[in-house]
């Protein structure tokens, strides 16, 4: 951001104020109840003539005077102030928050009416912009999301939490997963627009003071200067604000005269109490500044006309019982009919106005409705529904080709669905995909080969997902981008090398593709996230190695909500992931009868290998000896089948029977035993484990034709890394990287900052 305030104040920089500029502090001051620091808005209107300023509203229904004459004199005092005022219209945010029924159309409708009324009412447009999330967001979602998935990364769900109250609700409700997304997102807004100044509610201020956390947290010296205007109380008795749901409770701006002069009448107006008075609040923060007076018209007998220039001069007749509540009503009801009676003109003459506020009274108030079928469109890329697989007849082929595609899962969701998918389309899509966050052990990397193989040979097209923006958000490899990059290369050269056929296969970079139709995407990541609550979604804590009972990171929230939505963006029709993944594939089905999606894509979940020591449950990157590596060399898969835990006579748990039957057998279709008898062959697992449990054969020789076998293998990609130059390079790469720590990542980005 150019030209941005520093941080020192105006004495501690030892600049000198001028007169103008001291006139321009007071005017864009005046706008905030509170301003964070006064020193750095002098600092900042002295060194830039033109600052940008934040402002924004969430289109959800018809304007009252709060939103609507506030808005105008605090951004007329701003562009007065020579500030650029840039108002986010957030469309998407109320799709989030799920107004109007989250239909979009009508949101988009709301928005329209909203600029309408603000331009009827006076406000000075010239130095205005007026910008829809949406259609700013998908014109520059490369730079958006990143900063979105950054904010959700560096901070944690509890204090996310604790933002709530910018959309009404509070830490301690029911909160769905669109309520995280949200906070992150209206936090990136501030820095997204390069805005200078945020121009919001009190209610907003947690949010906003999230901001500029977030720019310490990255070393970021111009934070932006927050200005938190009062918000207006409702009509009625302990009403804090207004509130649309309850129409007495507010003013709108398009009221009849006799509305607004009923609504004043009824209102709370105890006699001689300021304090949470609505109607005293009306004229200190609407009439005084709007008229720079207000004017009680009395009889002679009651004390006769009066106008008061300033708010003191109110309250102290108004404690004195010398105003009385009835005049101070009348008069007030008498300025605000006069400051609307433009807008009702406007609304009544203007052909577009007055057909928006009837969409807006009547399509949209009185007739909500859940998600559009637009939206249930955008939704999902659906083919058409299937009809059920009972008394399908299968052609020996299509047998076939299940059987393959079967064999690939330990546990398949409806098996009838995947024969029926088999038999209606011949290249069915499946969905693969990897973090890409390391050295790639054979569980990763032998079992994709095979399992890919099948699905190919079986007509299957394979989309396999490079989820790099995910393992930032997963903070692996220090959520540094480019050393996310190399590891997701050197993974693609592993399986080639060791034989993936490829024919039907594309690599797909999450980041490239979702940039590219993030148009798309993010509607479907926000539907998901609105539609699930959070309990819901932290159950899938596990695809991302967690717990949902660890203390966890906003991006623990997005990353679920964004697996579910791959699966759709790229028109999956089979999910073929571990069983580690299977919470959130199931939460796809769900939103599938949520959304009334006949077409659910099918689960196809792989078993998880084993660590090769005892008791653990699957392969780790951190311990090297737990897993073999698909570039290790012929010394050491020796030495770690070896060392690995395989109990005699005991099946149940052995990972080295594990390695046997879920990547030796399926690539070789047998496994060759060296004995001192002379060599046996097995064709299946069960003659293998009854040989085991017999005590037939040993775990010495199991482990000798074990190793061989692996060997044999990985030998095409050890050869591939010694003698291609690409290769060569990208596996150095991937050994410096898993030198370094996460807390060596950190101290890197940290000295990195301080550099630049």
């Amino acid at each position: 951001m150019e030209n941005a305030p520093t941080q020192a104040s105006s004495l501690a920089s030892g600049l000198q104020i001028s007169e103008e500029v001291e006139q321009r502090f007071n005017l864009v001051k005046s706008v905030g109840e509170q301003c964070t620091h006064d020193d750095e808005l002098r600092d900042l209107l002295a060194k830039k003539a033109a600052p940008v300023c934040y402002d924004g509203f969430e289109p959800s229904g018809r304007m009252h005077i709060a939103q609507g004459l506030m808005k105008i004199m605090s951004v007329n005092k701003l562009t007065s102030a020579g500030c650029r005022v840039k108002i986010w219209i957030a469309d998407w945010f109320a799709y989030m928050n799920n107004k109007l029924g989250g239909d979009l159309k009508k949101i988009r409708v709301v928005g329209e009416y909203f600029k309408e009324i603000f331009q009827a009412a006076g406000m000075n447009c010239e130095n205005v912009e007026f910008l829809w999330s949406s259609e700013e967001i998908n014109a520059r979602g490369d730079e958006y999301w990143p900063l979105v998935m950054d904010i959700a990364c560096r901070n944690s769900l509890a204090k996310i939490k604790r933002c709530m109250p910018i959309m009404g609700h509070s830490e301690t409700e029911e909160l769905s997963a669109a309520h995280i997304l949200y906070v992150c997102m209206q936090c990136a807004d501030t820095l997204f627009l390069e805005a200078d100044i945020c121009q919001l509610g009190m209610d907003q201020e947690t949010v906003n003071l999230l901001a500029r956390d977030y720019c310490d947290d990255i070393k970021r010296g111009n934070k932006p200067v927050i200005l938190s205007h009062h918000m207006l109380r409702g009509l009625q008795q302990g009403q804090t604000k207004m509130t649309k749901s309850d129409p007495s409770s507010a003013i709108f701006m398009e009221d009849e005269e006799a509305e607004v002069n009923v609504k004043i009448k009824k209102a709370y107006c105890p006699p001689g109490i300021v304090e949470g008075n609505p109607c005293v609040e009306y004229v200190r923060y609407i009439i005084l500044p709007w008229f720079n007076e207000f004017t009680v018209e009395r009889d002679e007998k009651y004390g006769g006309t009066k106008t008061y220039k300033s708010f003191e001069d109110i309250v102290t007749d108004y404690e004195s019982n010398v105003l009385h509540p009835k005049d101070l009503k009348d008069a007030l009801s008498k300025a605000l009919n006069k400051i609307l009676q433009p807008v009702r003109d406007h609304f009544k003459t203007n052909s577009r106005a007055k057909n928006l506020l009837k969409q807006v009274k009547v399509r949209i108030i009185y007739s909500q409705t859940a998600l559009s079928k637009e939206m249930e469109a955008l939704s999902v890329n659906a083919p058409n529904p299937a009809s059920s697989a009972a008394g399908l007849q299968l052609s020996e082929e299509v047998e076939n080709k299940y059987n393959i595609v079967r064999s690939i899962g330990e546990e398949c969701i409806q098996e009838d669905e995947l024969k029926n998918l088999l038999a209606k389309k011949p290249t069915p899509i499946c969905y693969d995909g990897f973090e890409p966050s390391g050295r790639m052990h054979i569980a990763q990397g032998v079992m994709k080969v095979t399992n890919v193989n099948k699905l190919t040979t079986a007509g299957c097209q394979v989309k396999i997902w490079i989820a790099d923006w995910f393992a930032q958000l997963n903070n692996k490899l220090g959520g540094d981008l480019e050393r996310i990059k190399v590891v997701g290369e050197y993974f693609k050269e592993i399986w080639q090398a060791g034989g993936m056929n490829t024919d039907k296969v594309s690599f797909l970079w999450a980041s490239d593709e979702i940039n590219g139709r993030g148009g798309k995407y993010w509607p479907l990541v926000m539907d998901i996230a609105r539609r699930n609550n959070l309990r819901r979604i932290l159950r899938c804590g596990q695809i991302m190695g967690r717990s949902e009972t660890e203390v966890l990171s906003a991006a623990q929230i997005l990353y679920p909500c964004m697996q579910c939505a791959d699966i759709f963006l790229l028109e999956a029709d089979i999910c073929q992931l571990g069983m580690d993944q299977r919470k959130v594939n199931m939460l796809a089905r769900e939103y599938c009868d949520d959304i009334k999606r006949k077409n659910k894509p099918i689960i196809l979940s792989h078993h998880m290998l084993p660590g090769l020591q005892q008791g653990q449950e699957k392969m780790s990157k951190s311990n090297p000896s737990s897993a073999i590596f698909m570039e290790d060399e012929e010394a050491d898969v020796n030495e770690k089948i070896s060392k690995a835990y395989c109990p005699a006579r005991i099946v149940e748990g052995n990972p080295c029977l594990e390695y046997v039957k879920y990547l030796v057998l399926p690539r070789f279709n047998e496994f060759t035993v060296g004995t001192d008898g002379g060599n046996k062959t097995f064709e299946s697992f069960e003659d293998i484990a009854a040989e085991y449990e017999s005590g037939a054969l040993a775990p010495e020789d199991l482990k000798k034709a074990l190793v061989k076998a692996l060997n044999i293998m990985l030998q095409p990609v050890r050869d591939h890394f010694k003698t291609n130059e690409r290769a060569k390079n990208l596996l150095e790469q991937v050994k410096v990287i898993k030198c370094f720590s996460p807390c060596v990542y950190n101290l890197i980005n940290h000295i990195a900052c301080i550099l630049t």
